[in-house]
Protein backbone atom coordinates (compact mmCIF):
# COMPACT_ATOMS: atom_id res chain seq x y z
CA UNK A 1 0.00 0.00 0.00
CA UNK A 2 1.84 3.23 -1.16
CA UNK A 3 -0.64 6.29 -0.57
CA UNK A 4 1.18 9.67 -2.32
CA UNK A 5 3.12 12.24 -0.20
CA UNK A 6 0.25 14.60 0.57
CA UNK A 7 -2.16 11.63 1.42
CA UNK A 8 0.27 10.15 3.62
CA UNK A 9 1.31 13.87 5.30
CA UNK A 10 -2.75 15.01 6.03
CA UNK A 11 -3.35 11.40 7.61
CA UNK A 12 -0.43 11.59 9.53
CA UNK A 13 -1.99 15.20 10.65
CA UNK A 14 -5.24 14.31 10.98
CA UNK A 15 -4.36 10.86 13.22
CA UNK A 16 -1.31 13.52 15.24
CA UNK A 17 -4.41 16.03 16.25
CA UNK A 18 -7.07 13.48 17.01
CA UNK A 19 -4.20 11.98 19.54
CA UNK A 20 -4.33 15.49 21.66
CA UNK A 21 -7.70 14.43 22.68
CA UNK A 22 -8.01 13.24 26.18
CA UNK A 23 -8.20 9.64 26.63
CA UNK A 24 -8.36 7.07 29.33
CA UNK A 25 -6.20 8.49 31.54
CA UNK A 26 -4.52 11.11 29.19
CA UNK A 27 -5.30 14.98 29.06
CA UNK A 28 -5.60 17.39 26.55
CA UNK A 29 -2.35 18.13 24.93
CA UNK A 30 -3.42 20.72 22.88
CA UNK A 31 -4.88 23.38 25.16
CA UNK A 32 -2.35 26.14 24.74
CA UNK A 33 -0.63 28.11 21.84
CA UNK A 34 2.42 26.38 22.55
CA UNK A 35 1.06 23.04 22.07
CA UNK A 36 -0.48 24.17 18.75
CA UNK A 37 2.70 26.04 17.61
CA UNK A 38 4.41 22.60 18.06
CA UNK A 39 1.25 20.47 16.09
CA UNK A 40 1.99 23.22 13.38
CA UNK A 41 5.79 22.45 13.40
CA UNK A 42 5.11 18.43 13.29
CA UNK A 43 2.13 18.86 10.58
CA UNK A 44 2.80 21.78 8.46
CA UNK A 45 0.18 23.67 6.31
CA UNK A 46 0.64 26.18 3.98
CA UNK A 47 -1.80 29.39 3.54
CA UNK A 48 -3.25 32.01 6.46
CA UNK A 49 -2.46 30.53 9.76
CA UNK A 50 -3.32 33.00 12.62
CA UNK A 51 -2.08 31.41 15.60
CA UNK A 52 -4.36 32.70 17.82
CA UNK A 53 -6.68 31.28 20.54
CA UNK A 54 -9.46 31.54 18.28
CA UNK A 55 -8.00 29.55 15.61
CA UNK A 56 -6.51 27.08 18.40
CA UNK A 57 -10.51 26.59 19.55
CA UNK A 58 -11.24 26.03 15.97
CA UNK A 59 -8.84 23.09 15.75
CA UNK A 60 -9.65 21.60 19.11
CA UNK A 61 -13.33 21.59 17.87
CA UNK A 62 -13.23 19.30 14.63
CA UNK A 63 -11.28 16.93 16.56
CA UNK A 64 -14.68 14.75 17.62
CA UNK A 65 -15.32 14.97 13.71
CA UNK A 66 -12.02 13.45 12.80
CA UNK A 67 -12.15 10.71 15.42
CA UNK A 68 -14.85 9.62 13.63
CA UNK A 69 -13.30 8.32 11.11
CA UNK A 70 -11.07 5.82 12.75
CA UNK A 71 -14.31 4.53 14.78
CA UNK A 72 -16.57 3.25 11.57
CA UNK A 73 -15.90 1.01 8.63
CA UNK A 74 -14.71 1.96 5.21
CA UNK A 75 -18.99 1.69 3.99
CA UNK A 76 -19.65 4.21 7.18
CA UNK A 77 -16.77 6.31 6.40
CA UNK A 78 -17.97 7.49 2.93
CA UNK A 79 -21.28 9.66 4.49
CA UNK A 80 -18.54 11.30 6.95
CA UNK A 81 -16.28 12.22 4.64
CA UNK A 82 -18.41 13.30 2.20
CA UNK A 83 -19.80 15.65 4.71
CA UNK A 84 -16.32 16.96 5.41
CA UNK A 85 -15.71 17.93 1.44
CA UNK A 86 -19.42 19.51 1.83
CA UNK A 87 -19.14 21.16 5.05
CA UNK A 88 -16.00 23.01 3.84
CA UNK A 89 -16.89 23.88 0.29
CA UNK A 90 -14.18 21.47 -1.10
CA UNK A 91 -13.30 22.54 -4.55
CA UNK A 92 -10.31 20.06 -5.59
CA UNK A 93 -7.17 21.51 -8.23
CA UNK A 94 -3.97 21.03 -8.79
CA UNK A 95 -1.08 22.92 -7.17
CA UNK A 96 2.79 22.56 -7.21
CA UNK A 97 4.61 24.32 -4.67
CA UNK A 98 7.72 23.80 -2.05
CA UNK A 99 9.65 21.25 -3.85
CA UNK A 100 6.90 18.96 -4.08
CA UNK A 101 4.86 17.52 -7.09
CA UNK A 102 1.72 18.42 -8.03
CA UNK A 103 -1.07 17.51 -5.56
CA UNK A 104 -4.00 18.46 -4.72
CA UNK A 105 -5.83 21.39 -2.49
CA UNK A 106 -9.26 21.35 -1.92
CA UNK A 107 -9.70 24.67 -0.10
CA UNK A 108 -8.33 28.40 -0.47
CA UNK A 109 -4.91 29.32 0.99
CA UNK A 110 -7.15 32.12 3.68
CA UNK A 111 -9.78 29.47 4.31
CA UNK A 112 -10.22 28.37 7.91
CA UNK A 113 -7.07 26.64 9.08
CA UNK A 114 -9.52 24.00 10.91
CA UNK A 115 -11.88 24.07 7.41
CA UNK A 116 -8.51 23.09 5.32
CA UNK A 117 -7.40 20.31 8.09
CA UNK A 118 -10.90 18.21 7.59
CA UNK A 119 -11.04 19.27 3.73
CA UNK A 120 -6.89 17.70 3.50
CA UNK A 121 -8.34 15.13 5.95
CA UNK A 122 -11.53 13.69 3.75
CA UNK A 123 -9.08 14.39 0.44
CA UNK A 124 -6.85 11.91 2.41
CA UNK A 125 -9.21 9.66 3.36
CA UNK A 126 -11.13 9.42 -0.03
CA UNK A 127 -7.90 8.00 -1.09
CA UNK A 128 -7.78 5.17 1.48
CA UNK A 129 -11.52 4.39 0.38
CA UNK A 130 -11.37 4.10 -3.37
CA UNK A 131 -8.04 2.14 -2.52
CA UNK A 132 -10.17 -0.19 -0.52
CA UNK A 133 -7.34 0.03 2.27
CA UNK A 134 -9.90 1.11 5.53
CA UNK A 135 -8.81 -1.59 6.86
CA UNK A 136 -5.35 0.13 7.77
CA UNK A 137 -7.32 2.94 9.81
CA UNK A 138 -6.73 1.80 13.60
CA UNK A 139 -7.48 2.12 16.99
CA UNK A 140 -3.93 0.93 19.44
CA UNK A 141 -4.99 -2.34 20.42
CA UNK A 142 -3.33 -1.71 23.70
CA UNK A 143 -6.02 -2.17 26.21
CA UNK A 144 -4.83 1.25 28.18
CA UNK A 145 -4.91 3.63 24.89
CA UNK A 146 -7.15 5.15 22.37
CA UNK A 147 -4.66 6.40 20.14
CA UNK A 148 -5.23 6.10 16.22
CA UNK A 149 -2.70 5.83 13.60
CA UNK A 150 -3.05 4.52 10.01
CA UNK A 151 -0.56 0.98 9.28
CA UNK A 152 1.80 2.01 6.49
CA UNK A 153 4.33 -1.01 7.22
CA UNK A 154 4.37 -3.55 4.18
CA UNK A 155 2.26 -6.38 5.31
CA UNK A 156 -0.50 -4.36 7.39
CA UNK A 157 0.45 -6.02 10.59
CA UNK A 158 1.22 -2.70 13.07
CA UNK A 159 -1.24 -3.13 16.06
CA UNK A 160 0.06 0.01 18.02
CA UNK A 161 -0.13 3.67 17.81
CA UNK A 162 3.00 5.87 17.74
CA UNK A 163 1.68 8.24 20.61
CA UNK A 164 3.94 6.60 23.55
CA UNK A 165 5.30 3.12 24.18
CA UNK A 166 2.26 1.27 23.63
CA UNK A 167 4.05 -1.52 21.47
CA UNK A 168 6.82 -1.89 24.34
CA UNK A 169 4.58 -2.49 26.96
CA UNK A 170 2.23 -4.31 25.98
CA UNK A 171 4.94 -6.36 24.49
CA UNK A 172 6.66 -6.70 27.88
CA UNK A 173 3.29 -7.41 29.65
CA UNK A 174 2.96 -10.29 27.63
CA UNK A 175 6.90 -11.29 28.27
CA UNK A 176 5.92 -11.02 32.10
CA UNK A 177 2.48 -13.53 31.75
CA UNK A 178 4.14 -16.25 29.93
CA UNK A 179 7.41 -16.05 32.51
CA UNK A 180 4.44 -16.10 35.09
CA UNK A 181 2.72 -19.25 33.86
CA UNK A 182 6.26 -20.62 33.18
CA UNK A 183 6.81 -20.74 36.79
CA UNK A 184 3.50 -21.74 38.27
Amino acid sequence: MVFIHDTQQSLRAAAYLVNTMPGYDDEDTLTTLEEFDEYLRVNPYTGLIRRDVSELEAIRAIRPRLRRLWEVDREAAVPLVNGLLRDGHALPRLVIHDGFDWHVHATSDDAPLATRILVEAAMAFVDVIRADEYDRVRICSADDCEGVYVDYSKNGSKRYCDSGNCGNRMNVNAYRRRKARESA
